[in-house]
């Protein structure tokens, strides 16, 4: 890892590959911190941030424990997809285990317009039970993990996006559609169309990237399965990478006047005939 500024001044370490994960590394990195962002390397070509980059797992709460104390990290911002539970509890427990400070940032859920009556599922399994119906045909966009809950839904045909071609069971109606966003209304549109969709089904991913399918879906008076988010540990929470570059900086005051110092002369500077 690399540890610039020694040990008062140690990297931090932003959990995940969100737009919120990469928006917190450009600002920070670009403000002189030192970051390392680890992604779980779960998808083939992700989009990379800013700064210094670590892909792959940590053998659970206690080696990411050894890996944090190790590198002398300042902070830790977990900034993973809503639905990553598994390394969010880890994160808790190895920051705890190492003294190091962490903040969860979480994108606020979506939320119903006015007018619209969506579905709540508890869990994928109890979304792929209110599924089953004789020639419905399901828009299923809750990512390739996890597909298996529906593998022996027999009676619908679905439609499965993904980023990246998902692993068996699959259910024996689907066409598999592999894309990434951000879509558009229109996009969505033209596809619900093409292929008939009369059921959407989605996670309570929250953000603006995959928002579109849920304004098309209202626009076509189609109906939407929302499975809700997972619990996670209580930890301190923000919702924008506005919040968190403020909690980042309140680590390390010093740091951050200095910045601001050295802004304000290079302002004085350039300001000067």
């Amino acid at each position: 890892m690399n540890v610039n500024g020694g040990p008062e001044q140690g990297p931090i370490v932003i959990l995940g590959g969100t737009a919120e994960a990469r928006a917190l590394a450009s600002t920070l990195v670009g403000s002189g911190m030192s970051v390392v962002s680890s992604l779980a390397g779960r998808v083939s070509e992700p989009k990379l941030p800013a700064g210094e980059v670590r892909i792959g797992g940590f053998g659970g709460a206690a080696g990411l424990a050894t890996w944090l104390e190790s590198g002398r990290v300042a902070g830790v911002v977990d900034a993973t997809h809503p639905f990553a539970e598994r390394i969010s509890a880890s994160a808790v427990t190895a920051a705890d285990a190492a003294g190091v400070p962490l903040l969860r940032l979480e994108r606020p859920g979506w939320k119903e317009a006015d007018g619209e009556a969506w579905t709540w599922a508890e869990s994928l399994e109890d979304a792929a039970r209110m599924v089953e119906g004789p020639g419905r045909r399901v828009f299923l966009t809750t990512g390739r993990q996890g597909l298996a809950a529906f593998a022996r839904v027999t009676t619908s045909s679905f439609l499965i996006r993904c980023v990246d071609p998902p692993e068996p069971p699959l259910p024996p109606r689907a066409e598999v559609l592999l894309d990434r966003g951000p879509y558009t209304v229109g996009g969505e549109l033209e596809l619900m169309r093409a292929h008939r969709i009369d059921l959407l089904v989605t996670k309570d991913s929250g953000g603006t990237m995959t928002a579109a399918k849920l304004e098309a879906a209202r626009r076509l008076g189609v109906p939407v399965i929302v499975v809700r988010r997972p619990s996670r540990p209580d930890a301190p929470t923000v919702e924008t990478v506005d919040d968190a570059v403020r909690w980042v900086r309140s680590l390390r005051p010093a740091a951050t006047e200095l910045n601001e110092h050295d802004e304000q002369q290079e302002t004085r500077t350039h300001a000067q005939p």
